[in-house]
């Protein structure tokens, strides 16, 4: 399974697109979408080619290959816009025995984790820090950064799962 993890667009369309191309040029099996898709929050700057509607309209292209969760700029009225579902705080994935936990980082974080075993990964965004380690109980942390709005001198990033292994890129 390969998976192009991603977060922290907030409406740049640009973006999306790189991202969907980038996905397609990898022959990615989904796009797994970590929240803040098409706003950016009174706290982030407007992100360059901010247009919503068409962050939107890249994205509902794929809808069957995106697998989404909210983060804390999605608004019940962005679900109208977007044909794939975006409202659920996590989304479960399993690769074989490995479970794959995807949220955004507002709610679960690493600092308070759901119930994970050994092996597990832990995916969110939030931060728009590009993160990848493993903490003491064996428990495998990424963070794919933000494509848009990265923070902190991260890079304009995502993250590429491909059998087993994560590994940060930059955009």
């Amino acid at each position: 399974m390969k998976l192009l993890i991603c977060s922290d667009i907030h409406g740049a369309a640009g973006v999306a697109k790189a991202l969907v191309e980038q996905a397609d040029a990898l022959a990615c099996d989904a796009i797994v979408f970590l929240g803040d898709l098409l706003y950016f929050g009174p706290r982030n700057s407007l992100p360059e080619g901010h247009n919503p509607a068409l962050t939107a309209e890249v994205f509902n292209k794929r809808a069957e290959r995106i697998i989404a969760c909210r983060g804390n700029c999605e608004a019940e009225v962005d679900q109208m816009v977007l044909k794939f579902p975006i409202s659920s705080d996590y989304a479960l994935i399993y690769d074989g025995k490995r479970r794959i936990f995807a949220t955004h980082g507002h709610i679960y974080s690493p600092e308070c984790l759901p119930p994970l075993a050994r092996g597990d990964m832990f995916l969110y965004g939030h931060t728009h820090i590009q993160t990848l380690v493993e903490n003491d109980e064996g428990i495998i942390l990424c963070n794919p950064g933000s494509p848009s709005l990265p923070k902190r001198g991260s890079p304009s990033g995502y993250a590429i799962y491909d059998a087993g292994r994560l590994e940060l890129c930059a955009l």
